[in-house]
């Protein structure tokens, strides 16, 4: 994993040390110390900007996570789509023994047959599909009626189903959304049987997946704005989606569990990465920020006789210290703020 841009403390440390060693003679804060003849060798302006810090890290454009289609029925598969369909709700997701199971929405997985009578969560998630598809009569909540029994004989009907009000355990499979078939895990003509894995499938949008470090976790949290490197360069901006924390267990025996952090990471533009499908891309993410503050080049500090740093304020043919309270460091910037210090101000520089 690459993580480019992060300032470390030891990196801000090394850096101040480095300026005070540029920078010779007297440095008592606020005084008078340079003549004309021994102004500083260069000089910068204290500029007013945002800083960021930025963690840069490795990606994986893709759909998302894959999940698992299983047969729930015994038979034979005697259909199965292609790799790269997109299957959309009241479409067969596969068929055993020719009947098809449909993809329906719901975050509830199907886990029993649904008949008058019965109540739950998995009822209301096919009435919402149902009145979604078309059909009415019905009122949309958590109980099986006689209603919903008649709903779903018109439903089979179109189908080409036996018309018996019924969802038979393994007739419909409940998905988030839209799905993309990612590969088969099983051929036609195939035995089936209950748990007989048949095809992996992702979401349709391009999603960015990827993996930090744990104390890296701080900079992926949900809503976290990002920006993504594209394979032709391209920076489009994206948004963290979803974090989780992954625990792997140890390859040998005694091997300790490893842990990582996983995020997704979606474009703004759902369309914005589409030309390359699956790839590798690089993803900034946004560690610190400081808006509209003063800065200056890290070099330009100096450590004061008294202690602490400062800057060296080039004022005509003479030049003074003047102590400064540091901020956030990022690329190669550091935040300051001190007495009489405002945007333009000149300040000395190590040759």
């Amino acid at each position: 994993m690459r993580s480019a841009k992060v300032v470390t403390a030891l990196a801000v440390t090394a850096a101040c040390a480095a300026a005070a060693v540029a920078v010779a003679g007297s440095r008592r804060g606020g005084t008078p110390e340079r003549t004309a003849g021994a102004l500083p060798p260069a000089t910068a302006q204290v500029t007013r900007q945002t800083l960021r810090e930025t963690l840069d890290v490795d990606g994986e454009l893709g759909y998302g996570p894959t999940l698992t289609a299983t047969s729930r029925r015994a038979g034979t598969v005697t259909w199965l789509p292609a790799g790269g369909t997109v299957v959309g709700q009241g479409q067969p997701l596969f068929r055993v023994d020719d009947v098809p199971a449909v993809l329906l929405l719901g975050s509830m997985p199907a886990y029993r047959a649904m008949a008058p009578g019965t109540e739950g969560p998995d009822v209301a998630q096919l009435e919402q599909n149902l009145r979604a598809l078309g059909y009415q009569g019905f009122t949309v909540d958590d109980e099986y009626t006689d209603a919903t029994a008649d709903a779903v004989q018109r439903w089979q009907e179109k189908l080409g189903l036996p018309e018996t009000g019924v969802v038979e355990l393994g007739r419909v499979v409940f998905a988030s959304g839209t799905v993309r078939v990612d590969s088969l895990e099983a051929e036609t003509g195939q035995a089936a049987a209950p748990g007989q894995r048949l095809l992996t499938y992702t979401g349709t949008a391009t999603i960015v997946t990827v993996d930090l470090d744990v104390e890296d976790r701080a900079v992926a949290k949900a809503g976290n704005a990002v920006s993504i490197t594209l394979p032709d360069g391209k920076r489009v901006p994206g948004k963290v989606t979803e974090v989780t924390t992954v625990i792997e267990p140890g390859a040998g025996q005694d091997a300790e569990p490893t842990t990582r952090v996983e995020a997704l990471v979606a474009p703004d533009d759902p369309r914005a990465a589409d030309e390359f499908g699956q790839a590798a891309v690089d993803v900034t993410f946004t560690a610190s920020e400081r808006r509209d503050v003063l800065t200056v080049p890290v070099a330009a500090l100096v450590a004061l006789d008294e202690g602490g740093f400062g800057v060296e304020v080039v004022d005509g043919a003479a030049t003074r210290h003047v102590p400064v309270t540091t901020g956030l460091f990022a690329g190669g910037r550091v935040e300051i703020t001190g007495d009489g210090l405002a945007e333009g101000t000149t300040v000395g520089m190590p040759a």
